[in-house]
């Protein structure tokens, strides 16, 4: 039999298909089949089946509700604050052109930092008592233990460690941009702000759109950074979906209400990436 080229591509793929079915596809098959049963946390323990009454106990529940609207809070205050320090660090950086390259360098650093050691970095920066932020500004502010602004203390070390990448996804995108659209712009009297929305930032829409659907995603399931400062506190503060989820299965014993919370989690985040992809890229609206 000849081995063709559309073969040859499917016989490479195939490793990588069967990882993805193996490793991905099928534990969220079982995952989200798992939100249809009450089952036991006991290991070969009962497995009922109940339909639909685990949604109904997620969506009725005080914990999930609040939950929620921490996480949604959480990922708006962590994509806004580095969609918009990005954005101005690679204006700076595409208008300082080679002169920038070791700066980018050093900006990118973050990047090489694991969650857990940001958390444990920035908790001692932020620990009420002898916290390094306090002593330096001669204040005494409850960072962490003020439930009024402990969500956004623990966003702090997210928006440290990934602004750099919405800054290193935007650059790229203003590499790709038409010096020649540039100066016509600028020809017509364009002055900055025009230039910016008006130019830039409809040039830069599919790029905007993949880094905030992506940095919107990872803010949206962030866990490591907040167990790490604060463990969900102060009175539950801090608590987001991830948080949750993880306790309902492991700290309350039930693998079925955690699987629908999930699966109400993961539809949440497809329908939001989705309505992100088609209100900033608008695909097929160039045409």
């Amino acid at each position: 039999m000849r081995l063709t080229d559309r073969r040859f591509a499917l016989l490479l793929m195939a490793p990588a298909a069967l990882f993805l079915i193996a490793f991905v596809l099928w534990p969220i098959v079982r995952f989200v089949s798992n939100a249809f049963f009450e089952i036991s946390p006991i290991a070969g323990g009962a497995r009922e089946f109940v339909g639909f009454d685990n949604f109904a106990t997620a969506f009725a529940s005080t914990a999930f509700q609040g939950a929620s609207i921490r996480t949604i809070a959480y990922t708006l205050i962590v994509v806004a604050l580095e969609f918009s320090i990005g954005l101005m660090v690679a204006l700076l950086f595409a208008a300082l052109g080679q002169r920038s390259a070791i700066f980018r360098t050093i900006f990118m650093y973050p990047l090489m930092v694991a969650p857990v050691v940001a958390g444990l970095l920035w908790r001692f920066l932020l620990i009420d008592n002898f916290g390094i932020l306090n002593e330096l500004l001669g204040i005494n502010v409850g960072w962490l233990s003020d439930p009024r602004i402990a969500l956004f203390s623990v966003a702090l070390p997210d928006i440290w460690l990934t602004t750099s990448f919405i800054t290193l996804v935007l650059f790229a995108g203003l590499q790709n941009i038409p010096g020649d659209v540039l100066e016509a712009a600028r020809l017509d009297g364009a002055g900055y702000p025009t230039l910016l929305f008006r130019v830039l930032i409809p040039l830069l829409r599919p790029v905007i759109a993949v880094a905030l659907v992506v940095r919107g995603i990872d803010a949206a399931r962030a866990f490591d950074i907040i167990l790490i400062q604060t463990n969900g506190g102060p009175q539950e503060s801090t608590t987001t979906l991830s948080l949750l989820i993880y306790r309902t299965m492991t700290r309350y014993g039930d693998p079925g209400l955690a699987s629908a919370m999930g699966t109400v989690y993961l539809l949440g985040m497809l329908l939001v990436a989705t309505a992100a992809i088609f209100a900033i890229w608008r695909p097929g609206a160039e045409r």
